[in-house]
């Protein structure tokens, strides 16, 4: 008996396939998962909604001029100081032959791709497990949330600022670094920080984990974030010195106090959760409401309440589990309105926090999924316990990233071009004045202007626009009438 059990071990070593090698389909894998459900893309075209600013009306992504490169490195385009961003672009206008947006979308969709492979190899070294990360890594890949990132080319931004963070942090994020990879580290940081001003948290992200996990005093692990901080703050001074209007979007929230808002956090924090356990209602624009909520605002604080001490008396035994619950919170911070900005809630603003709620998932599904066996007479032997919670484990995990794939294609073609896009947000937020005012733009550059006016008189009289959007309506429909 026990040398038929030794052959049998021998055997299944002689199998075995390499780390290296294992690793390596796995990050095949989700490249082909990523390249199956945003293949469409690929038709898609521009949309009004940041298109015309970023990329179709940008003249700064259609000269290599050494004045142009200049004043790309240099200035503040769109509201915002993002280099790498507007460069990226330029590099697209010149490889696909000028306003090709196939070209420019299949660039998004690489980008996604090699952010899912980064995700994979980070959050499997952080938990040790394979399961777990390549999990997080193909439901961040495959979640409907992300399709506001992917398939809209002005969230260029936030592909390139995650791939740069994702960088830096597989170069921090290690029980020891070298000289090395601290320099490393920063240089991938600078490049985030230019592609996107989100990447100013990476650094109390860092900080946290060297003190939580890697149990650091926090003189030591504040003396390593020193100028990664120093960064941060520059890139924050410069990004709120461009941020002097306030374009587009929704703005009733601007006349909330600080109070306010976070009352209103609190409610919209757990809906973005729920988005992530059911994404079935998504949209380019939400109106979460900000009056008479007062029972949903005591009911989420609460529940945050209970959340903040379950993760602060975990925090000694699973420093992981309450690092990655306030890691979440902290990629957050910047979209929480405590800086006002033209919207509350969007999808794109889930494509980073959401990794560490989906590791944490994946932690608990394979948690549970070992308690329930050995209560099970049959497992009781720890190996038989081991290998069926594994089996069963991929099972649920990989059925989850079915279902999630699934309902991507569903939502994917919303984001085929204007008409598509806008015609699904007056179906879900048809209150909203800037969805009709960006309807009736769409018409009237397609040379239907009675349909134009008429959009917009619809916003005027049925919409109750503020007092900005009112401007631009009677602005526009004078300009239109002659």
């Amino acid at each position: 008996m026990s040398d038929s059990h030794g052959s049998h071990s021998v055997k299944n070593a002689r199998w075995k396939l390499p780390t290296r090698f294992k690793s390596w389909l796995a990050s095949c894998a989700l490249v082909v998962l990523v390249a199956i459900v945003y293949w469409p893309t690929l038709t898609f075209d521009f949309v009004n909604w940041d298109d015309p600013w970023y990329v179709i009306n940008n003249p700064l992504i259609r000269s290599w001029q050494p004045s142009n490169l200049w004043k790309i490195g240099t200035e503040i385009a769109v509201l915002n100081f993002a280099p790498i961003t507007i460069f990226s672009y330029l590099v697209d206008y010149t490889v696909w032959g000028g306003l090709n947006p196939g070209g420019f979308h299949l660039t998004n969709v690489l980008l996604h791709a090699v952010n899912a492979v980064l995700v994979y190899h980070l959050v499997s070294r952080l938990s040790q497990n394979s399961f777990v990360g390549w999990t997080t890594a193909a439901l961040f890949a495959l979640h409907p949330v992300q399709i506001e990132t992917v398939a809209w080319i002005a969230s260029r931004k936030g592909l390139l600022s995650g791939m740069f963070i994702f960088a830096a942090l597989l170069c921090w994020l290690r029980p020891q670094r070298t000289g090395k990879q601290e320099l490393l580290g920063i240089g991938f940081f600078v490049l985030a920080l230019l592609s996107k001003a989100i990447a100013v948290v990476v650094p109390a992200i860092v900080l946290l984990y060297d003190i939580w996990v890697r149990r650091d005093s926090f003189a030591k692990a504040l003396s390593r974030q020193f100028v990664p901080g120093l960064l941060a703050v520059w890139l924050l001074l410069v990004t709120m010195s461009a941020q002097k209007t306030a374009m587009g979007g929704i703005r009733g929230h601007f006349e909330l106090n600080k109070a306010e808002i976070l009352a209103v956090d609190s409610v919209i924090l757990w809906r973005y959760v729920g988005m992530l356990a059911a994404p079935t209602d998504l949209c380019v624009l939400y109106d979460p409401p900000t009056q008479g909520i007062v029972g949903s605002v005591v009911l989420a604080s609460l529940s945050w309440l209970v959340v903040v001490l379950a993760a602060y008396r975990c925090r000694i035994r699973y420093p992981l589990i309450t690092w990655a619950l306030t890691t979440s919170l902290i990629l957050l911070l910047p979209v929480l309105n405590l800086f006002p900005i033209t919207t509350l809630m969007n999808d794109r603003y889930l494509y980073l926090p959401s990794i560490p709620l989906f590791a944490l998932a994946a932690v608990g599904m394979l948690r549970l999924l070992k308690l329930a066996l050995q209560q099970i007479s049959r497992f009781r032997n720890a190996e038989q316990s081991r290998v069926w919670t594994s089996r069963l484990a991929w099972t649920c995990g990989l059925s989850a990233v079915f279902v999630y794939g699934l309902l991507a294609q569903r939502h994917l073609p919303v984001w085929r071009n204007g008409h598509t896009l806008w015609n699904h947000a007056t179906q879900h937020v048809p209150h909203l004045a800037v969805v009709q005012i960006q309807l009736a733009n769409l018409l009237h550059d397609e040379g239907d202007d009675a349909q134009a006016k008429a959009q917009l008189l619809t916003a005027l009289t049925r919409c109750r626009p503020d007092p900005a959007d009112r401007v631009r309506i009677l602005k526009k429909l004078n300009a239109w009438s002659k």
